[in-house]
């Protein structure tokens, strides 16, 4: 069956073309800003053929074919819609600049935070074991190096924005300090069991 819609009004009307069954469609042809209906089959193959791609106008009317009804212009909105919200084109993937840090590295980055602050309390956990509390000493002085450690994964997670560049300085003054805050307390621990060593 081929369907064609005469102009006015809107309202399609199907003929048969022969034997062979021809899928069920709605044309509607325009030479200029006038619709023409196809009255044969060889008249519109001809307008077809003749007629450039910019003369040619598809539109979309309340009764433009059969299988939607009047509901054809809801039913093309709601696609429309469907169309625009889609996730190809609501989402974009956006490339990360070339300081962007990789997965490996930022996996040790990660794993290495966790290892510390895991030894961190560990540390705690056998200070009050043993009763020593020299070792939850020693916890404390691991605290500046964690701050240290997050100052940078924070610069890298912001792809080292200048605005962010005081996380630099932060983050070599905690190093320092946590190293001297270690050293301070693991001396401590080792003046303790040398003088247990004496008492004893």
């Amino acid at each position: 069956m081929h369907c064609i819609t005469k102009s006015v009004p809107l309202q399609p009307q199907c003929k048969p073309l022969g034997a062979v069954k021809q899928p069920r469609f709605c044309r509607l042809s325009a030479i200029g800003d006038k619709l023409e209906p196809d009255t044969q089959t060889t008249t519109s193959s001809s307008l077809n053929r003749s007629a450039s791609i910019t003369q040619i106008r598809w539109q979309i009317h309340q009764q433009s074919c059969p299988r939607f009804g009047h509901h054809g212009t809801l039913a093309a909105a709601m696609i429309s819609m469907a169309v625009a919200a889609s996730p190809a084109i609501g989402f974009e993937i956006q490339a990360e600049p070339t300081n962007a840090l990789s997965l490996p590295t930022w996996a040790i980055h990660v794993s290495s935070v966790v290892e510390w602050v895991t030894a961190m309390g560990l540390v705690w956990k056998y200070g009050e074991v043993t009763g020593n509390e020299r070792w939850k000493g020693l916890t404390w002085g691991m605290l500046p190096s964690l701050g240290s450690a997050m100052s940078a994964c924070t610069w890298h997670f912001f792809y080292n924005a200048p605005s962010l560049e005081f996380l630099v300085v932060l983050q070599a003054f905690l190093t320092v300090l946590g190293n001297c805050t270690c050293w301070l307390a693991a001396y401590r621990i080792y003046e303790g069991a040398q003088n247990e060593k004496k008492q004893a």
